[in-house]
């Protein structure tokens, strides 16, 4: 599952669906869905009903996109890429990008 290697505010670019080609900063991750919320992307309106002091209309918000849709945006490379993992002489373990081994986690 590629939702495991994505975390909160990654940089993702989108490679399929309506969104295509777009970027975004990650806001939430669904895990047990396999999904991402990214900030601006997969805009969906929602009705609300006005409470007791009044506020309702239609609200705007950040719909989620399967995992599998995103890439992650390498910063040194600035395409998406996949990322693997590397553990260190510590033994920390952290995410590389596997097209230039950038390591990814500071």
């Amino acid at each position: 599952m590629q939702g495991k290697r994505l975390k909160k505010s990654d940089m993702v670019k989108v490679i399929s669906g309506k969104e295509k080609g777009k970027t975004g900063k990650i806001l939430k991750t669904i895990r047990d869905k396999n999904q991402v919320v990214v900030e601006k992307l997969n805009i969906v309106k929602r009705h609300k009903k006005p409470d007791a002091k009044g506020k309702g209309g239609i609200l705007e918000k950040e719909g989620p996109i399967n995992a599998s849709n995103v890439m992650f945006l390498c910063s040194k490379c600035d395409v998406g890429v996949r990322i693997g993992y590397k553990i260190l002489e510590d033994g920390g373990k952290v995410r590389v990008c596997k097209k230039c081994q950038e390591i990814l986690d500071s």
